[in-house]
Protein backbone atom coordinates (compact mmCIF):
# COMPACT_ATOMS: atom_id res chain seq x y z
CA UNK A 1 0.00 0.00 0.00
CA UNK A 2 1.40 3.40 -0.95
CA UNK A 3 2.16 5.89 1.80
CA UNK A 4 0.11 9.09 2.09
CA UNK A 5 1.91 12.13 0.74
CA UNK A 6 1.36 15.88 0.70
CA UNK A 7 2.45 18.31 -2.00
CA UNK A 8 4.19 21.54 -1.01
CA UNK A 9 3.97 24.80 -2.86
CA UNK A 10 6.83 23.83 -5.19
CA UNK A 11 5.08 20.61 -6.20
CA UNK A 12 7.34 18.33 -4.11
CA UNK A 13 5.73 15.69 -1.94
CA UNK A 14 6.53 14.42 1.52
CA UNK A 15 5.70 11.25 3.33
CA UNK A 16 3.38 11.67 6.31
CA UNK A 17 4.90 8.59 7.94
CA UNK A 18 8.03 10.69 8.59
CA UNK A 19 6.08 13.07 10.84
CA UNK A 20 6.46 11.07 14.10
CA UNK A 21 10.25 11.14 13.77
CA UNK A 22 10.20 14.83 12.90
CA UNK A 23 8.02 15.77 15.90
CA UNK A 24 10.04 13.55 18.21
CA UNK A 25 13.27 15.36 17.21
CA UNK A 26 11.65 18.71 17.91
CA UNK A 27 10.44 17.52 21.32
CA UNK A 28 13.68 15.78 22.31
CA UNK A 29 16.11 18.25 20.73
CA UNK A 30 18.32 15.47 19.34
CA UNK A 31 18.32 12.34 17.20
CA UNK A 32 19.32 10.23 20.18
CA UNK A 33 16.47 11.55 22.33
CA UNK A 34 13.98 11.03 19.52
CA UNK A 35 15.24 7.47 18.98
CA UNK A 36 14.74 6.68 22.66
CA UNK A 37 11.29 8.24 22.63
CA UNK A 38 10.16 6.22 19.60
CA UNK A 39 12.20 3.12 20.53
CA UNK A 40 13.95 3.13 17.18
CA UNK A 41 17.57 3.24 16.08
CA UNK A 42 19.21 6.68 15.95
CA UNK A 43 20.37 6.21 12.31
CA UNK A 44 16.77 5.48 11.33
CA UNK A 45 15.59 8.77 12.82
CA UNK A 46 18.41 10.55 11.04
CA UNK A 47 17.41 9.04 7.69
CA UNK A 48 13.81 10.13 8.29
CA UNK A 49 14.88 13.75 8.87
CA UNK A 50 17.17 13.71 5.83
CA UNK A 51 14.38 12.31 3.68
CA UNK A 52 11.89 14.91 4.90
CA UNK A 53 14.29 17.78 4.27
CA UNK A 54 15.02 16.40 0.80
CA UNK A 55 11.35 16.09 -0.06
CA UNK A 56 10.53 19.59 1.19
CA UNK A 57 13.69 21.17 -0.22
CA UNK A 58 14.36 23.10 2.99
CA UNK A 59 16.55 22.74 6.04
CA UNK A 60 14.49 21.88 9.10
CA UNK A 61 17.14 21.89 11.84
CA UNK A 62 20.31 23.75 12.69
CA UNK A 63 23.04 21.42 13.95
CA UNK A 64 24.61 22.90 17.08
CA UNK A 65 26.74 21.56 19.86
CA UNK A 66 23.67 21.32 22.04
CA UNK A 67 21.75 19.21 19.48
CA UNK A 68 19.25 20.07 16.77
CA UNK A 69 17.44 23.41 16.84
CA UNK A 70 14.30 23.62 14.67
CA UNK A 71 14.09 26.40 12.07
CA UNK A 72 11.07 28.68 11.80
CA UNK A 73 9.86 26.61 8.86
CA UNK A 74 10.15 23.45 10.97
CA UNK A 75 8.12 25.00 13.78
CA UNK A 76 5.39 26.03 11.34
CA UNK A 77 5.25 22.51 9.91
CA UNK A 78 5.21 21.05 13.42
CA UNK A 79 2.18 23.13 14.38
CA UNK A 80 0.32 21.93 11.33
CA UNK A 81 1.36 18.31 11.93
CA UNK A 82 0.28 18.40 15.59
CA UNK A 83 -3.12 19.72 14.54
CA UNK A 84 -3.49 16.85 12.09
CA UNK A 85 -2.42 14.39 14.78
CA UNK A 86 -4.98 15.79 17.23
CA UNK A 87 -7.75 15.36 14.65
CA UNK A 88 -6.61 11.79 13.97
CA UNK A 89 -6.63 11.07 17.72
CA UNK A 90 -10.15 12.52 18.03
CA UNK A 91 -11.35 10.34 15.18
CA UNK A 92 -9.76 7.26 16.73
CA UNK A 93 -11.41 7.96 20.09
CA UNK A 94 -14.77 8.54 18.38
CA UNK A 95 -14.56 5.24 16.50
CA UNK A 96 -13.51 3.40 19.65
CA UNK A 97 -16.42 4.89 21.58
CA UNK A 98 -18.86 3.93 18.81
CA UNK A 99 -17.55 0.35 18.84
CA UNK A 100 -17.91 0.22 22.62
CA UNK A 101 -21.49 1.50 22.45
CA UNK A 102 -22.50 -1.09 19.84
CA UNK A 103 -20.71 -4.04 21.42
CA UNK A 104 -22.97 -6.72 22.85
CA UNK A 105 -25.92 -8.92 21.90
CA UNK A 106 -28.99 -8.19 19.76
CA UNK A 107 -31.87 -10.68 19.88
CA UNK A 108 -33.76 -11.07 16.59
CA UNK A 109 -36.99 -12.99 16.12
CA UNK A 110 -38.23 -14.10 12.70
CA UNK A 111 -40.36 -16.75 11.03
CA UNK A 112 -38.90 -20.17 10.30
CA UNK A 113 -38.25 -19.58 6.61
CA UNK A 114 -36.79 -16.12 7.15
CA UNK A 115 -34.54 -17.42 9.92
CA UNK A 116 -33.41 -20.45 7.92
CA UNK A 117 -33.07 -19.07 4.39
CA UNK A 118 -32.98 -15.25 4.43
CA UNK A 119 -31.04 -14.30 7.54
CA UNK A 120 -27.89 -16.50 7.56
CA UNK A 121 -26.18 -14.75 4.60
CA UNK A 122 -27.24 -11.38 5.99
CA UNK A 123 -25.84 -12.18 9.41
CA UNK A 124 -22.55 -13.13 7.76
CA UNK A 125 -22.48 -9.65 6.19
CA UNK A 126 -23.29 -8.05 9.53
CA UNK A 127 -20.53 -10.02 11.23
CA UNK A 128 -18.03 -8.69 8.70
CA UNK A 129 -18.91 -5.02 9.30
CA UNK A 130 -19.81 -5.17 13.01
CA UNK A 131 -17.87 -8.05 14.65
CA UNK A 132 -18.47 -6.54 18.09
CA UNK A 133 -22.16 -7.50 17.86
CA UNK A 134 -23.42 -10.98 18.71
CA UNK A 135 -26.82 -12.13 17.46
CA UNK A 136 -29.38 -14.39 19.12
CA UNK A 137 -31.90 -15.68 16.54
CA UNK A 138 -35.32 -16.87 17.72
CA UNK A 139 -37.78 -18.53 15.32
CA UNK A 140 -41.26 -17.32 16.23
CA UNK A 141 -44.19 -15.43 14.72
CA UNK A 142 -45.46 -14.01 18.01
CA UNK A 143 -45.39 -10.21 18.22
CA UNK A 144 -45.66 -10.47 22.00
CA UNK A 145 -41.93 -11.34 22.04
CA UNK A 146 -41.21 -7.65 21.53
CA UNK A 147 -43.80 -6.36 23.95
CA UNK A 148 -42.42 -8.59 26.69
CA UNK A 149 -38.84 -7.56 25.74
CA UNK A 150 -38.04 -11.16 24.77
CA UNK A 151 -36.51 -9.84 21.54
CA UNK A 152 -35.02 -6.55 20.34
CA UNK A 153 -35.95 -6.74 16.66
CA UNK A 154 -38.62 -8.71 14.81
CA UNK A 155 -39.07 -9.49 11.11
CA UNK A 156 -42.76 -10.08 10.49
CA UNK A 157 -45.05 -10.82 7.57
CA UNK A 158 -47.87 -8.80 9.17
CA UNK A 159 -47.80 -5.26 10.48
CA UNK A 160 -47.92 -5.18 14.29
CA UNK A 161 -50.69 -3.02 15.65
CA UNK A 162 -49.62 -2.88 19.30
CA UNK A 163 -48.76 0.51 20.75
CA UNK A 164 -45.17 0.93 21.84
CA UNK A 165 -43.79 -0.72 18.70
CA UNK A 166 -42.33 0.96 15.65
CA UNK A 167 -42.42 -0.78 12.28
CA UNK A 168 -40.94 -0.18 8.85
CA UNK A 169 -42.25 -1.94 5.77
CA UNK A 170 -39.28 -3.30 3.82
CA UNK A 171 -41.15 -4.63 0.79
CA UNK A 172 -43.15 -7.62 -0.35
CA UNK A 173 -42.11 -11.25 -0.93
CA UNK A 174 -43.74 -12.98 -3.94
CA UNK A 175 -45.38 -16.38 -3.40
CA UNK A 176 -45.49 -18.99 -6.15
CA UNK A 177 -46.83 -22.46 -6.92
CA UNK A 178 -43.93 -24.93 -6.94
CA UNK A 179 -43.29 -28.63 -7.39
CA UNK A 180 -40.28 -30.85 -7.95
CA UNK A 181 -39.56 -32.00 -11.51
CA UNK A 182 -39.89 -35.58 -10.29
CA UNK A 183 -43.47 -35.01 -9.13
CA UNK A 184 -44.46 -33.22 -12.35
CA UNK A 185 -43.00 -35.99 -14.49
CA UNK A 186 -45.20 -38.50 -12.62
CA UNK A 187 -48.41 -36.45 -12.27
CA UNK A 188 -48.26 -33.84 -15.03
CA UNK A 189 -48.21 -30.03 -14.86
CA UNK A 190 -51.38 -28.10 -13.93
CA UNK A 191 -52.42 -25.60 -16.60
CA UNK A 192 -54.90 -23.58 -14.53
CA UNK A 193 -55.78 -23.01 -10.89
CA UNK A 194 -58.63 -25.55 -10.84
CA UNK A 195 -56.22 -28.25 -12.01
CA UNK A 196 -54.51 -28.03 -8.61
CA UNK A 197 -57.45 -29.86 -7.02
CA UNK A 198 -56.52 -32.98 -8.99
CA UNK A 199 -53.01 -32.96 -7.52
CA UNK A 200 -51.41 -33.74 -4.19
CA UNK A 201 -51.29 -30.43 -2.37
CA UNK A 202 -49.21 -29.45 0.62
CA UNK A 203 -51.12 -27.17 2.97
CA UNK A 204 -51.47 -25.82 6.48
CA UNK A 205 -53.18 -27.51 9.40
CA UNK A 206 -54.46 -24.91 11.87
CA UNK A 207 -53.68 -21.92 9.63
CA UNK A 208 -56.63 -21.37 7.24
CA UNK A 209 -54.91 -18.84 4.94
CA UNK A 210 -54.66 -21.32 2.04
CA UNK A 211 -58.34 -22.24 2.38
CA UNK A 212 -59.22 -18.56 2.25
CA UNK A 213 -56.96 -18.19 -0.78
CA UNK A 214 -58.85 -20.90 -2.68
CA UNK A 215 -62.15 -19.27 -1.74
CA UNK A 216 -60.93 -16.00 -3.23
CA UNK A 217 -60.69 -17.90 -6.56
CA UNK A 218 -64.26 -19.15 -6.12
CA UNK A 219 -63.19 -22.64 -5.01
CA UNK A 220 -64.61 -23.97 -1.74
CA UNK A 221 -62.31 -26.56 -0.15
CA UNK A 222 -61.52 -27.85 3.32
CA UNK A 223 -58.39 -29.31 4.89
CA UNK A 224 -58.95 -32.68 3.23
CA UNK A 225 -57.86 -31.08 -0.06
CA UNK A 226 -54.29 -31.23 1.20
CA UNK A 227 -52.44 -34.54 1.06
CA UNK A 228 -49.95 -33.23 3.64
CA UNK A 229 -50.84 -30.67 6.29
CA UNK A 230 -48.37 -28.91 8.56
CA UNK A 231 -48.06 -25.41 9.98
CA UNK A 232 -44.26 -25.70 9.77
CA UNK A 233 -43.02 -23.81 6.69
CA UNK A 234 -39.73 -25.70 6.65
CA UNK A 235 -41.69 -28.95 6.43
CA UNK A 236 -43.61 -27.50 3.47
CA UNK A 237 -40.45 -26.67 1.59
CA UNK A 238 -38.77 -30.00 2.29
CA UNK A 239 -41.93 -31.84 1.25
CA UNK A 240 -41.93 -29.99 -2.08
CA UNK A 241 -38.25 -30.82 -2.57
CA UNK A 242 -38.94 -34.51 -1.95
CA UNK A 243 -41.68 -34.61 -4.58
CA UNK A 244 -44.57 -35.14 -2.16
CA UNK A 245 -46.77 -32.66 -3.98
CA UNK A 246 -47.40 -29.06 -4.99
CA UNK A 247 -46.76 -26.32 -2.46
CA UNK A 248 -47.10 -22.56 -2.13
CA UNK A 249 -43.63 -21.23 -1.39
CA UNK A 250 -41.88 -17.85 -1.17
CA UNK A 251 -39.87 -17.37 -4.35
CA UNK A 252 -36.64 -16.60 -2.47
CA UNK A 253 -36.90 -19.99 -0.71
CA UNK A 254 -37.63 -21.90 -3.93
CA UNK A 255 -34.53 -20.36 -5.52
CA UNK A 256 -32.43 -22.70 -3.33
CA UNK A 257 -33.26 -25.77 -5.47
CA UNK A 258 -33.09 -25.70 -9.28
CA UNK A 259 -35.01 -28.98 -9.50
CA UNK A 260 -38.08 -27.26 -8.05
CA UNK A 261 -39.99 -25.39 -10.75
CA UNK A 262 -42.68 -22.75 -10.68
CA UNK A 263 -46.09 -23.27 -12.29
CA UNK A 264 -49.07 -21.01 -12.97
CA UNK A 265 -47.00 -17.78 -12.76
CA UNK A 266 -50.07 -15.73 -13.64
CA UNK A 267 -52.02 -17.09 -10.66
CA UNK A 268 -52.71 -13.99 -8.51
CA UNK A 269 -51.27 -15.07 -5.19
CA UNK A 270 -51.01 -12.17 -2.73
CA UNK A 271 -47.38 -11.41 -1.77
CA UNK A 272 -46.23 -11.41 1.83
CA UNK A 273 -45.37 -7.97 3.23
CA UNK A 274 -42.16 -7.77 5.23
CA UNK A 275 -42.13 -5.56 8.32
CA UNK A 276 -39.11 -4.73 10.45
CA UNK A 277 -40.19 -4.01 14.01
CA UNK A 278 -38.62 -2.90 17.26
CA UNK A 279 -39.81 -1.63 20.62
CA UNK A 280 -40.01 2.15 20.63
CA UNK A 281 -38.11 2.60 23.90
CA UNK A 282 -35.07 0.58 22.88
CA UNK A 283 -34.91 1.67 19.25
CA UNK A 284 -32.56 4.49 20.29
CA UNK A 285 -30.03 1.99 21.64
CA UNK A 286 -26.93 2.34 19.37
CA UNK A 287 -26.40 -1.42 19.12
CA UNK A 288 -30.02 -2.21 18.26
CA UNK A 289 -30.20 0.77 15.92
CA UNK A 290 -27.07 -0.48 14.11
CA UNK A 291 -28.65 -3.88 13.41
CA UNK A 292 -32.09 -2.40 12.63
CA UNK A 293 -30.64 -0.01 10.03
CA UNK A 294 -28.49 -2.77 8.53
CA UNK A 295 -31.48 -5.08 8.08
CA UNK A 296 -33.60 -2.24 6.71
CA UNK A 297 -30.99 -1.55 4.03
CA UNK A 298 -29.94 -5.08 3.11
CA UNK A 299 -32.91 -7.43 3.66
CA UNK A 300 -34.85 -7.01 0.42
CA UNK A 301 -31.80 -6.63 -1.88
CA UNK A 302 -30.35 -9.83 -0.43
CA UNK A 303 -33.47 -11.80 -1.41
CA UNK A 304 -33.06 -10.72 -5.02
CA UNK A 305 -29.35 -11.62 -5.14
Amino acid sequence: MSKPTHHNAQGASFDWSLMPSFLAVIDAGSLLGAARQLQQAQPTIGRHIDALESQLGVSLFERTGRGLVPTERALAIAGFARGMQAQADDLSRSLSLAATQTAGTVRITASQTVAAYALPPLLAELRAVAPEIQVELVTSNEVKNLLRREADIAIRMVRPEQSGLIARKLGEVPIGVFAHKRYLKKRGTPEQALDLLRHDLIGFDQDDSMLRGFRSFGVEVDKTAFALRSDDHIVHWQAVREGLGIGFVATYVAAHDRNVVRMLPAMPLPPLPVWLTSHREIHGNPRIRRVFDFLAERFMPSLAA
